[in-house]
């Protein structure tokens, strides 16, 4: 395991070779929907078989499926988006325990660092889905809330998938962290809670038709003022 705070310098090539590969991989893929889930799921239970139908769906309307690459609803997303016939993207990440790679993947690009791996999932995304998780899951999700929270990044859709399994967290976040003003309302619309697939279809795309609209209204209006 590697000792950041002692590493010497020369590791800032290696890091900065891991943007140039991501960069050079995922130049080119089009819009794309980045999908976070357990590693533990399995094909035949309820969420796995959801992901596969949200992600051929929105292959079929053109978006490219990120994942990390691995198991479980990783799996889910890459095996969906070949079915939909779109670009299938695994970022996979080396861990002390290996993780596997799935075979559903058009796009793999293999990573050291978990922050180099982070910036393409967000670089790239005009939408993230949330299904259940676990700890990794869950830094994904709130670091998407912070870069949006703080307008670090353009505004994009946090669909969380199963009420059921959000409603705790959602519960204790209106009740506490918005209770006690550590967020405010606003911050807790920033996600979007579903069952459904179609659900998620309906959000990512309308979404990203705002966005696309929104673009061309601006060019439109710099064109106007000559800018």
């Amino acid at each position: 395991m590697e000792d950041l705070a002692r590493s010497d310098t020369w590791r800032v090539f290696r890091i900065m070779a891991e943007l140039v590969e991501g960069f050079e991989a995922l130049n080119g893929i089009g819009p794309a929907v980045t999908i976070f889930g357990s590693a533990r799921l399995q094909p035949g239970t309820e969420y796995y078989d959801k992901c596969v139908t949200v992600s051929e769906s929105l292959a079929k309307d053109g978006f490219a499926v990120i994942s990390g690459g691995g198991p479980g609803i990783m799996e889910a997303a890459n095996q969906g988006a070949q079915k939909g016939s779109g670009m299938s993207v695994g970022l996979n990440i080396e861990l002390p325990m290996e993780q596997v790679k799935n075979q559903f993947q058009d796009v793999s690009v293999e990573f050291r660092y978990f922050f180099v791996r982070k910036l393409m999932f967000v670089k790239y995304a005009v939408g993230y889905i949330i299904f259940p998780g676990g700890y990794g899951t869950m830094d994904e999700l709130f670091e998407a809330l912070t870069l949006i929270q703080t307008r670090k990044i353009r505004s994009f859709p946090v669909v969380l998938v199963g009420r059921k399994y959000w409603s705790g967290l959602l519960d204790w976040m209106s009740t506490t962290m918005l209770k006690t003003g550590n967020i405010s309302p606003e911050d807790v619309e920033l996600m979007h809670v579903v069952d459904e697939p179609e659900e998620v279809r309906a959000i990512i795309n309308k979404r990203y038709k705002d966005r696309v609209t929104g673009i061309h209204q601006d060019r439109r209006d710099k064109t106007r003022k000559g800018v």
